[in-house]
């Protein structure tokens, strides 16, 4: 009985004359790339002293930032290699020194640099071994060219991948924005809601309180002073609501029980409110108090989530768990709804998901159709410094 071998890509498949091609144009590409980069980096040093020398070396480096993307961009077509986006050139000062001083201190652009001046000994090399293995040695052209193009891969990657500082410094820039977009919303959601609560309750409080002043000031008739009595009973009413209304928005701030009592309590208080029909359970399991940054993360999140399941879900019952795992602060949010829950550009989902990503957290959705629906949150654990 034959044995089935499973499918294998032939040797002298599509994959083999890409590489071959990349290999090829090695070359041509590595002559131009070292013309380039040796005259304008050498007139541009040579030319230091004067105005135009480091501007013409500046440029320089620009053109060899741009030759190495395109390289990386050749590699990821022809071998495959998928390598992150180069980080874009800030310059800290405005005007053309600026961009000069970014373009002479930028690490990739140096290593591109070098890159240009490399490829054009490895060009020869590689282009005259693919040249004669096409002509004389094909039977071992397919093992010779993966190999060849193992090196092309290693020389693009570590000469022309960004490096971690500058990835990370990536991930901050956008975290940071995240976190400036986070906090304008939120002042103008607090300015929202000052404005149209109570403030305008409190303006009408003064305005009720100056007529039953009038009132009680020109006339002594009983029927005025009932009447002023109504509009003082009616402004101690308007006094109340702004002062609950002062309260929520208070607690959409930062919470004092939060501060005061911790994860535990304020979460209770959280699923109390909740209008889940079976109600929430809540239970936290800490050794001890997060930083108060992270802290209040957590509670935030999880009171959008529970607040989403109140509005979305069609939920009977809903469980809060918070744990901490080694050096993280695990969330869990679960109910027995609908389901079909997911983070898309615009949902509240993804704006949780940008605001925790700003710490260095995860937010992950498992939301079948049908129900049920888990988040779990995972957050920095930070000891709360005492103070």
């Amino acid at each position: 009985m034959m044995k089935e071998t499973p499918d294998r890509p032939p040797l002298y498949g599509a994959k083999l004359w890409r590489q071959v091609q990349h290999l090829l144009l090695n070359l041509p590409l590595g002559v131009a790339g070292f013309i380039f980069t040796v005259t304008l980096l050498s007139v541009g040093l040579a030319l230091a002293v004067t105005v135009v020398g480091l501007p013409l070396l500046a440029a320089g480096l620009t053109g060899c930032r741009a030759f190495g993307q395109f390289a990386r961009g050749r590699c990821a077509s022809a071998l495959g290699l998928e390598i992150s986006g180069a980080p874009k050139m800030k310059a800290t000062r405005p005007g053309t020194a600026g961009r000069v001083s970014a373009a002479l201190t930028d690490a990739l652009s140096w290593r591109s640099a070098l890159y240009a001046v490399l490829l054009l000994p490895w060009g020869i090399i590689s282009f005259a071994l693919t040249l004669v293995l096409l002509v004389v040695g094909w039977p071992a052209l397919p093992w010779a060219a993966r190999f060849l193009s193992t090196v092309d891969r290693i020389l693009v990657d570590s000469l022309l991948s960004p490096s971690p500082l500058s990835e990370r410094i990536r991930e901050l820039e956008d975290d940071r924005g995240a976190v400036v977009d986070t906090a304008a919303a939120d002042l103008r959601r607090i300015e929202r809601d000052l404005h149209d609560g109570a403030q305008a309750r409190l303006v009408a409080l003064a305005m009720d309180l100056g007529l039953a002043k009038e009132k009680l000031t020109e006339t002594s008739d009983p029927k005025s002073v009932v009447a002023a009595a109504e509009m003082v009973g009616a402004a101690h009413g308007e006094v109340k609501l702004a002062l609950q209304e002062l309260r929520d928005l208070a607690r959409g701030i930062h919470p004092a029980v939060l501060t005061d009592r911790g994860l535990d309590a304020a979460l209770s208080a959280i699923a109390a409110r909740c209008t889940v029909p079976g109600g929430v359970t809540v239970r936290v399991d800490l050794p001890g108090r997060p930083d108060s940054a992270v802290e209040g993360i957590a509670y935030f999140t999880v009171s959008e989530l529970l607040t989403n399941i109140s509005k979305h879900a069609g939920a009977r019952t809903a469980a809060v768990e918070v744990w901490q795992a080694a050096d993280r602060l695990m969330l869990r949010i679960e109910d027995d709804g609908k389901g079909g829950a997911a983070s898309y550009p615009g949902s509240g989902l993804a704006g949780l998901t940008e605001r925790i990503g700003a710490v260095d957290g995860l937010l992950l959705v498992d939301s079948p159709a049908g129900g049920p629906t888990a988040v779990t949150v995972e957050l920095p654990w930070r000891t709360r410094v005492s103070r």
